[in-house]
């Protein structure tokens, strides 16, 4: 994965810490971490799978 992402905070997330997740995007990616732990690797998503997913999670 390339470090150049530019990394984006969920707008559910405060900044305050606790349940941050955040979201990059690349021409044929979709990335997705724990800001809490980066050592953790990020999850890395098709645009078909990442929109399925915002599918489902709107309901």
């Amino acid at each position: 994965m390339s470090t150049d992402l530019q990394w984006f905070k969920s707008s559910h997330s405060s900044e305050e810490g606790g349940n941050c997740v955040e979201v990059a995007t690349s021409p044929h990616a979709i990335h997705v971490r724990d800001s809490k732990d980066l050592t953790v690797p990020a999850l890395t998503l098709s645009p078909a799978a990442w929109a399925a997913f915002l599918k489902r999670a709107a309901v």
